[in-house]
């Protein structure tokens, strides 16, 4: 009879044990099956393209939002100027499609109260800059030139809290904020969730990264990017290329790998902005000559990229 018991009891905690692994498993089988992409269409990948062009192909790219760009890479912000803020609220209703980042490189980290209260009437939810101080700086002295820069930007952030904005420094090459080191020191060194990191591989590539040391830098940034450049070095976009060559920037084209990138932001549950993205040469231009072509490309690489997941 006591061998009769113990029998029982054991195979009841047997069978919690492995309710509870049953359970444990389906619950992270359901979490990576919700992960999704939040695809977000950069203007500039239109040139100077007008919007009322531009709108129509979000949503037929699987996006819902779009990140306006003004010159030298786009001119779609000066473009909502000369059209006026009502047209174009108008303009993105009628097109189902949300204004959900404003880049601004030419304005740098310190010049963007403005823009952001703007953006605010919109609902736009980013605000994407480079990291502006000294450059080439290593270890400690690296370090507090981003202590400095997290000190200039606090009553940017608050701006950026005032208005439900997030503040995207890109870890744009030749900048304070360029390397691995410098973007997890930005992010501990301003806890805010209202500043972050727009990740763009294509530079970090230019430092010597694969696509595991990406992935690593994704988990270790604990999911504060607002932005996610789905992007590659390819054969880079400093000169002029014959045009198959230029593409090798996007998603599935150049020789990065991005399914170790792509499990990274699974494991993160990442649910910042992804834009599929690469720069023409010169700047200004679409990447390909027309609208239905861009559009055309960006589903290709996002097919790309939801083949991964």
């Amino acid at each position: 009879m006591k061998t009769s018991l113990f029998s029982r009891r054991d195979f009841a905690k047997r069978l919690a044990a492995g309710a509870a692994c049953s359970s444990a498993a389906f619950a992270a089988t359901a979490k990576a099956a919700r992960f999704q992409f939040k695809y977000i269409v950069g203007s500039s990948m239109y040139g100077e393209l007008p919007l009322s062009e531009i709108l129509p192909d979000v949503r037929r790219s699987g996006a819902g939002h779009i990140d306006i760009w003004p010159r030298k890479h786009g001119n779609q912000r000066e473009q909502m100027e000369e059209m006026g803020h009502e047209k174009f609220a108008a303009m993105l209703e009628r097109n189902q499609v949300k204004l959900g980042c404003l880049t601004h490189y030419d304005l740098g980290p310190f010049k963007l109260q403005a823009e952001m209260r703007m953006g605010k009437k919109f609902g736009n939810q980013v605000v994407i800059c480079g990291g502006s101080g000294p450059k080439k700086l290593k270890g400690a002295e690296l370090k507090a030139a981003v202590k400095k820069f997290a000190e200039l930007m606090k009553p940017h952030i608050a701006v950026a809290e005032e208005t439900n904005t997030i503040i995207g420094v890109e870890n744009h090459g030749n900048n304070l904020m360029d390397s691995p080191d410098s973007l997890r020191w930005l992010i501990e060194l301003a806890p805010s969730k209202h500043i972050g990191v727009a990740l763009a591989p294509y530079h970090l590539e230019s430092l010597g990264l694969g696509a595991k040391e990406l992935a690593s830098l994704i988990v270790d940034l604990k999911g504060r990017m607002p932005m996610f450049y789905a992007w590659q070095h390819g054969m880079g976009c400093a000169t002029k290329l014959p045009k198959a060559q230029e593409l090798l920037q996007m998603p599935g084209r150049g020789e990065l790998g991005f399914q170790p990138i792509v499990d990274a932001l699974k494991k993160i549950d990442y649910d910042g902005f992804t834009e599929i993205f690469m720069h023409p040469v010169p700047r200004g231009i679409p990447i390909l000559p027309s609208a239905s072509e861009v559009t055309a490309e960006i589903n290709r690489a996002r097919g790309y990229l939801e083949s991964m997941i």
